[in-house]
């Protein structure tokens, strides 16, 4: 899987989940100030993201999230990490 690949889900979760045009979503959109994602919706954004990686996702992993580019980055890291021994 691609970062493509993940940002395209992205988009469609955050436009089928919150209603948010395809358009105003770009790599560098800011999760609050510029697509009104709060942390209640970031959990559900959070769990929908979770079948592209394939195991639970750690909230750690995102606390340092700001943008959507920042979810593309979280999630390829995860998906493309070693499995633990």
């Amino acid at each position: 899987m691609t970062k493509d690949d993940i940002f395209a889900r992205i988009v469609e979760i955050l436009h089928e989940t919150f209603d948010i045009e395809p358009a105003r979503i770009t790599p560098e959109s800011r999760l609050g100030e510029d697509l009104d994602i709060d942390s209640i919706d970031a959990v559900d954004l959070i769990v929908q993201l979770k079948p592209l990686v394939g195991k639970r996702l750690q909230p750690e992993a995102f606390k340092t999230v700001r943008t959507v580019q920042d979810v593309v980055d979280a999630l390829y890291g995860l998906v493309h990490e070693a499995p633990h021994a």
